[in-house]
């Protein structure tokens, strides 16, 4: 079936400029007074930007009026990720976090979709974290593998052979350098540095991406998810027919994997809200309403059960 043609959509919001070059646009769909002071800011995936993932649109109307979301641009989005990095994509998004601390009193929450998740998880637990604006929560929805998706839809040979030849580049010293695109059949459209390559589809399972993967090692996870601050509970969503995740994975099985991973350490996971969203794919893309409604009500929920004290 042909793709219907794109039509045009206005929405109402506030531009934010962050940064000199970097913006966040904050859906204002409905009048509120006083303006709400805890926003979700929401991060895309790998060809993301402003708008691409629709969901965002429910997610905005459905939010108590204390609360609003914003999409944030970073250097890494649409196709900047292949020349980017996930340290470069946090020192951003914590200039994004301390510029809405001073014109917002509340909660301030990431929401990560897809490669977005990622960004979140080293947000919460990476190497820099500590030095990062203080936030109040986390959401992960469609947390999947690079690894184990390149791997699915690419193919063994070409997965192989590309990673060689990005590791090659590395030792050569060009991991900045990109990635030659027949090496990976062009499987991507837009330059790939071979750095960037191997954190995401890295075979030696140390990928900076590498946070989703379902053969990862506890001693791994325990770096991760075992190293949730307490004061930022995360909500994990799992798309239940992500089409970017292979049938054989217990996602379920996954998703109480990781929780109960946190709780061997002093993380703090919204089992209330977190699981498997079922019938929904990747970004929700013309799902049914029901699906929408479903994770719209999870994400409201988990920010409803944030305590309104701002974080100081």
């Amino acid at each position: 079936m042909e793709k219907p043609a794109f039509k045009g959509v206005a929405r109402k919001g506030i531009t934010h400029q962050y940064s000199s070059r970097l913006v966040a646009f904050e859906y204002t769909p409905k009048e509120a007074t006083p303006p709400p002071q805890n926003i979700i800011i929401f991060i895309g995936g790998l060809f993301d930007g402003l708008h691409t993932v629709s969901y965002v649109d429910s997610v905005a109307e459905a939010l108590p009026s204390s609360w609003s979301i914003t999409q944030v641009l970073l250097s890494s989005s649409y196709t900047g990720w292949g020349t980017s990095s996930l340290q470069k994509d946090v020192k951003e998004l914590s200039k994004c976090v301390s510029y809405f601390r001073t014109i917002k009193s509340g909660k301030i929450v990431l929401f990560g979709h897809s490669t977005g998740c990622q960004d979140v998880m080293e947000y919460l637990t990476g190497p820099d974290h500590e030095e990062l604006a203080p936030i109040d929560g986390g959401i992960i929805q469609a947390p999947v593998s690079d690894r184990e998706a390149m791997l699915m839809h690419m193919g063994p040979t070409v997965y192989s052979g590309s990673c060689a030849a990005a590791q090659k580049m590395v030792e050569n010293g060009d991991e900045d350098e990109i990635l030659p695109s027949v090496e990976y059949e062009a499987f991507f459209p837009c330059p790939v540095t071979a750095k960037r390559w191997l954190s995401l589809a890295s075979p030696n399972h140390d990928g900076d991406d590498d946070y989703f993967s379902s053969d990862l090692k506890d001693e791994q996870l325990l770096e991760s998810f075992g190293g949730l601050p307490p004061e930022s509970p995360l909500c994990i969503l799992f798309s239940g027919s992500d089409e970017y995740v292979a049938e054989s994975i217990d996602k379920k099985s996954l998703v109480d994997k990781w929780i109960s991973i946190s709780k061997r350490g002093k993380g703090k996971i919204d089992e209330d809200h977190s699981g498997v969203v079922e019938g929904a794919s990747h970004n929700l893309s013309g799902n049914p309403e029901e699906v929408i409604s479903g994770l719209v009500k999870r994400v409201v929920g988990f920010a409803n059960g944030l305590s309104p004290q701002p974080n100081l």
